[in-house]
C-alpha cells in the first residue's frame, strides 16, 4: 500500500462532504446545495465509478439572468493551509521515506468540514493513523520549515553482546556498563561530521556529506515477549539514506568486538571506510522538529505552535498497539537482526570499502530491508 491510499481517503472525505457545490436545489439556500435530503436525491447528479476513484458528475449551474432571482450563485468554501500528524506502521506503507512513523507531519490546504479527522480515519486501515490537525501560515511547507528530526531505533539486545556469546541468546540482559559503554559511543556523533561513510554516492568532499546531530543514546531496555529491546532515539538536522542505520550498525561492531573504537574518527576522515548497515526493521520517524517556525508564530495568537504536546497519548498509543508489535514479531519470525550480525565477521574494519569488496564478501539481498531514513535535504 503507498501514499495514494491517504490520499484516495483524503479525497473521499473532503469530495463527499465539501464538493464544490452543483446546481441549486429549490427550496434550499445556496449552501445547502451539498446536502440533500433523501426525500430530493433525485436531483443529485449521477456517481460512477471509474478506475477504482467515485467521481461525481456535475452540471453546469443555468445562466444567470440579470435582475432575476437567479442572480446569486452558490459560494465556494475557502481552503485553509494545515498540518497533519500521522502515524503508520512501515510493514505495510511504504509511502513515505520507507519505516515507520509515529509522528510524520504533511502540509495541505483543504476544506475545515466538521469531525474532519473521524471523516479521513474512516477511509483508512487501522495501522495509519491522522492524529491531529493544526492551522498554519498560507506559505508554510512541511519539508522546507522542518528545523530537526527526531528517528528512533528499535533493536534486541542481545545485537550488544559480546562476539564470542550466542548469536541470539534471548536470555540476554543488557548491563548496565554496556549501556554505559553505548551511549558513550553513541555521543561521540554528537556535533557535525563528514557523514560521506555513512551513505552511498557521497564524496568526502561535497559539502552535503556533513551533517549536524543534535543528541543520539540508548533509552532503558525492556522486555517484550520474553525478549529485551532497547530504543535508540538520535535528533539531528538532517540525515541522508542509511545514514541512521550505518550509525547504529557501527557502533553495534564496536561493541561486540569486531571493530576498535578509532574506526569512529576514521570513519568521518577522506579515507573510504567499510560501514556495516544495520537492518531496517526497527527505524522509526518519531517526531518533526518546527522550531524556528513556532518562534515566529507560535504564539503570535492567531497560530498554534506545532508541539503536538495534546496528542502525545495518541502518538503513545499507536506505537504499542502498531509499531512496537510489528518489530517485535517480524524479528521473531524473520530474524532480521541475529541473520545481520552473523555477517559482521567478514567486515574488515581496518581496510577501505574497496578493499573489503574484493574479499567478495556481500550482505545477503534478503537482508537489505526498506531504505529508511532518507535524504531529507
Amino acid at each position: 500500500m503507498g501514499f495514494p491510499r491517504l490520499w484516495a481517503a483524503l479525497l473521499r472525505a473532503w469530495g463527499r462532504w465539501t464538493a464544490c457545490p452543483g446546481p441549486r436545489v429549490p427550496g434550499l439556500p445556496p449552501m445547502a446545495a451539498n446536502k440533500v435530503p433523501p426525500a430530493l436525491a433525485s436531483h443529485q447528479p449521477d456517481r460512477k465509478v471509474r478506475g477504482g476513484w467515485v467521481w461525481e458528475e456535475t452540471q453546469h449551474p443555468p445562466k444567470r439572468i440579470k435582475g432575476g432571482e437567479d442572480e446569486e450563485a452558490p459560494r465556494k468554501l475557502p481552503k485553509r493551509k494545515i498540518v497533519l500528524l500521522m502515524a503508520y506502521s512501515g510493514k505495510g506503507y511504504h509511502g513515505m521515506q520507507g519505516v515507520s512513523a509515529a509522528g510524520q507531519v504533511v502540509s495541505l490546504k483543504v476544506w475545515l468540514i466538521d469531525d474532519i479527522l473521524d471523516k479521513i480515519n474512516s477511509h483508512l486501515p487501522s495501522n495509519i493513523r491522522i492524529l491531529g490537525l493544526k492551522r498554519v501560515t498560507g506559505g508554510f511547507n512541511s519539508k522546507n520549515k522542518c528545523d530537526a528530526r527526531t528517528y528512533c531505533y528499535m533493536l534486541p539486545t542481545f545485537a550488544f553482546a559480546h562476539k564470542d556469546r550466542d548469536v541470539q541468546d534471548e536470555s540476554y540482559r543488557l548491563s548496565a556498563e554496556t549501556l554505559q559503554q553505548v551511549n558513550r559511543l553513541l555521543a561521540c556523533y554528537k556535533g557535525t561530521h563528514n557523514f560521506h561513510n555513512f551513505t552511498s554516492q557521497k564524496g568526502p568532499k561535497e559539502p552535503s556529506a556533513r551533517r549536524y546531530i543534535l543528541e543520539m543514546y540508548c533509552e532503558e531496555p525492556f522486555v517484550r515477549e520474553g525478549l529485551e529491546f532497547a530504543v535508540i532515539k538520535v535528533k539531528g538536522q538532517s540525515f541522508m539514506m542509511h545514514q541512521i542505520r550505518k550509525m547504529v550498525g557501527l557502533v553495534v561492531a564496536i561493541v561486540k568486538g569486531y571493530a576498535p573504537e578509532s574506526v569512529l574518527e576514521r570513519s568521518w576522515g577522506e579515507e573510504k571506510v567499510d560501514v556495516p548497515k544495520a537492518p531496517g526493521l526497527g527505524l522509526v520517524l518519531e517526531r518533526v522538529h518546527f522550531e524556528k517556525y513556532n518562534q515566529r508564530f507560535g504564539s503570535d495568537g492567531l497560530h498554534e505552535p506545532l508541539d503536538w504536546a495534546q496528542e502525545e497519548g495518541k502518538v503513545a498509543a499507536f506505537k504499542e498497539q502498531h509499531i512496537y508489535p510489528t518489530i517485535v514479531s517480524t524479528e521473531r519470525d524473520e530474524r532480521s537482526m541475529a541473520q545481520w550480525l552473523s555477517t559482521l565477521p567478514i567486515h574488515n574494519f581496518n581496510a577501505t570499502a574497496r578493499g573489503a569488496a574484493g574479499t567478495g564478501a556481500k550482505v545477503p539481498s534478503s537482508l537489505e530491508g526498506s531504505e529508511g531514513d532518507g535524504d531529507t535535504d
